[in-house]
């Protein structure tokens, strides 16, 4: 069952050595999402999986699996935590963005896997992935790692689009009142066009507080929402929240 969950974007400029002179300028940003992760750990949940995009195909990492940010000219490689330094694969750039964020959190509750889910997977795939990840007594928390609209301004990486902020707005609610029923219904064409990344994982988070809601006699308690961030820096919505 899904005990708790973070939502915290993911764009490379969260890791200091990559903002390099904006690092202090997104010091909130990373102080939010670490709020969010001490929650989830509060909830004391038997594990933990990371779900991100930026894979072609959906893919499971396991413990230790390395990222890198050699790619943004930095020499840092970072793991999911828990795991030895034999993990096959690499990371692609969200979930390697959010190793680090459990790294900064020192992170240590529980074990850490992650889901690499393709920016463009159906709803209903997210959907069921997300009910999957919540079946069963184990106690799961998730960390969604993505975003936004990216095209709030006339100098965002997306150039200005006029839908963008009202986009946000409506995830920004949905986050807040822990609605699973808005998350799922995200219009993903628009979600595309605004150059929101956050969409699957969001969805995944759907499915698996669906999976929970549903009734049985040992259905929990509602998950609870809390929004503690959503601002647009850069053009580019960033979100924070937590359920649990």
């Amino acid at each position: 069952m899904l005990v708790a969950a973070a939502v915290c974007p993911a764009p490379p400029l969260l890791v200091p050595d990559v903002a390099a002179g904006a690092a202090a300028e997104l010091e909130a940003l990373r102080g939010h999402c670490r709020r969010a992760l001490d929650a989830v750990a509060e909830a004391r949940p038997d594990r933990l999986v990371v779900v991100g995009g930026g894979t072609a195909d959906v893919t499971r990492y396991p413990q230790g699996t390395p990222g890198s940010f050699r790619g943004f000219g930095v020499p840092l490689t970072v793991r999911l935590p828990g795991g030895d330094d034999g993990a096959a694969g690499t990371l692609p750039t969200p979930l390697a963005v959010a190793a680090w964020l459990l790294a900064d959190a020192r992170w240590s509750a529980t074990p850490v896997t992650a889901l690499g889910v393709p920016d463009d997977l159906p709803a209903e795939r997210c959907l069921a992935l997300g009910e999957e990840l919540a079946a069963g007594p184990t106690r799961t928390a998730l960390l969604l790692a993505g975003g936004g609209s990216n095209c709030r301004t006339l100098k965002a990486p997306g150039y200005l689009d006029e839908r963008g902020e009202p986009f946000d707005e409506s995830v920004a609610r949905a986050l807040a009142a822990a609605d699973h029923r808005a998350l799922a219904a995200v219009d993903r064409e628009l979600a595309s066009a605004v150059g929101a990344d956050g969409a699957a994982p969001w969805q995944v988070l759907a499915g698996a507080a669906r999976r929970t809601a549903q009734p049985s006699g040992t259905a929990p308690a509602p998950l609870a929402g809390r929004l503690l961030h959503h601002e647009a820096p850069y053009g580019v919505g960033y979100l924070v929240a937590t359920w649990g």
